[in-house]
């Protein structure tokens, strides 16, 4: 009974001078504190001495008892035989504490001999000792003891990395040969960024090696890697390694597109020097800001584009690719280029019916012209109409003397050049014969197209005029006597 009411006075003391610490143990006595001291030689204040029980089996390690790891510290103690003991109270502090320990834990089970406390930081030193207890009573401490646990693992031995592939890093290591170890955390920083961006995690202790896709060409990008344990132990970060990936291909120079070849584009450009060059890549649109279409894949530099219409332009770029699909950046202005355009039509100078022939003049309007067609048109009746075509005029004047009186004869010139390319008809010209009895004393004529609105024009007898831009299709009626000419 009086034990009983000191063991109550005991636990009322720890509350108050202890603040609100629980009481852990069944006595209380899991405490320290100024009114009630206890020292690891088993010696006590008058206040605890009734809970001491000196004859209780103390806790005692085996020989090898203490096992250290980064994360468990584990205790092996001899058996405890004494049946009085019901359990084991287990004090802890860390190595800077000068205090005699604190209650850390309790073994309710006398017949265990193991302890393992896995709240623990790697590289960490700590001090534990033990006593055993029943209802009533503690036995003196056991020994104290320092442990340490064990630090960090290093990572991985060795590192390298793989540089120059197409938006592409790789990293290898060499496999940990600590078989705790279930991953490797990969690490990437880059110049940009001053902190370490854990992107991934690879599984397997064998396994030794990951590859960084989708980056930046001609980029820098630094690497680390930790291993980690199966009880999530992360290791120290290797050492860094860094990775340039492949830059782009050069734009290629000196892109050149033709502008007076026949229903074709010539396109030539200045070989690239990449040493893995693939293709060039040739790209096309029908505007300078328009959507570029990719029109072919080359192994040479140069491409004709059949076009087959004449005076028809567009607008290229071409682009280097290489071996690992890198295309290189394209122009910043599209090139024109151009088919040849038809020959201008020929300018009519002179029309001249005299002497029983009509006599044409004209003008080649850009040189381009080597001979010429004339389409020659008429009618006979109401319902009877002619088309002759004369070609091969070498010269740029002509003489037609196969009329027939009374008829309204048209003409237009047509120019061709050497690639037998053919301008639109000139401007069409209307002359009308006289009764053929009069063409001995008929007198000259001179014809010329008139304005859009069909209106007629007199020209006065042995005036000679200067050219004129017509109209197609307009006609001017025959005067006697009229000399158009160049002037």
């Amino acid at each position: 009974m009086k034990l009983s009411q000191l063991a109550i006075f005991y636990t009322a003391s720890l509350i108050v001078f202890s603040g609100c610490t629980p009481a852990l143990s069944p006595k209380g006595s899991s405490h320290l504190d100024s009114n009630s001291t206890k020292s690891l030689d088993g010696e006590t204040s008058s206040k605890d001495a009734d809970l001491v029980d000196t004859t209780l089996q103390r806790i005692e390690l085996t020989k090898n008892g203490i096992f250290a790891d980064m994360k468990s510290i584990a205790f092996e103690y001899k058996n405890i035989t004494d049946p009085r003991v019901e359990g084991v109270y287990v004090y802890k502090m860390s190595a800077d504490n000068e205090d005699t320990g604190e209650y850390y834990d309790t073994i309710d089970n006398r017949f265990a001999t193991h302890y393992v406390d896995r709240n623990i930081e790697p590289d960490h030193t700590y001090r534990y000792y033990f006593k055993t207890f029943n209802k009533e009573h503690e036995s003196l401490p056991s020994e104290l003891y320092t442990v340490s646990s064990l630090p960090v693992l290093e990572s991985v031995s060795w590192i390298h990395s793989v540089e120059g592939m197409p938006q592409t890093a790789k990293i290898i290591w060499r496999p940990h040969t600590n078989l705790k170890v279930v991953s490797y955390i990969v690490e990437r920083k880059t110049l940009e960024k001053d902190e370490w961006e854990e992107i991934a995690e690879v599984k397997g202790r064998l396994n030794a090696e990951y590859i960084d896709k989708d980056l930046k060409n001609n980029y820098i990008y630094n690497y680390r890697v930790r291993v980690k344990t199966y009880d999530g132990i992360v290791s120290k970060p290797s050492q860094e390694v860094r990775v340039i990936t492949k830059p782009l291909p050069k734009s290629i120079m000196n892109l050149t597109a033709s502008k007076n070849l026949p229903k074709v584009i010539e396109l030539t450009w200045e070989k690239a020097d990449d040493k893995d060059l693939g293709l060039y890549h040739l790209y096309r649109s029908s505007s300078a800001d328009g959507r570029m279409e990719l029109i072919a894949k080359l192994h040479n530099n140069h491409f004709t584009d059949k076009i087959g219409e004449d005076g028809k332009q567009y607008f290229y770029k071409v682009s280097v690719v290489d071996d690992d699909g890198l295309e290189s950046t394209l122009q910043k202005i599209a090139l024109q280029g151009s088919t040849l355009p038809i020959p201008k039509a020929p300018a009519v100078t002179k029309a001249k019916f005299i002497n029983g022939r009509v006599e044409l003049a004209w003008k080649d309007m850009e040189g381009r012209a080597k001979t010429y067609n004339i389409i020659k048109k008429y009618r006979k009746g109401w319902l009877d109409s002619f088309e002759d075509e004369i070609t091969d005029i070498k010269g740029t004047t002509f003489s037609d003397s196969n009329l027939e009186s009374e008829i309204t004869y048209h003409y237009q010139i047509i120019a061709i050049d050497e690639n037998g390319l053919k301008s639109k008809p000139s401007v069409e010209i209307e002359i009308k014969i006289p009764k053929l009895l009069e063409l001995e004393d008929a007198p000259d004529v001179s014809l010329e197209k008139a304005n859009e609105n069909n209106t007629k024009m007199q020209v006065q007898k042995n005036i000679e005029v200067k050219e004129q831009k017509l109209p197609v299709k307009e006609v001017i009626v025959p005067i006697e006597n009229i000399d158009i000419s160049e002037m």
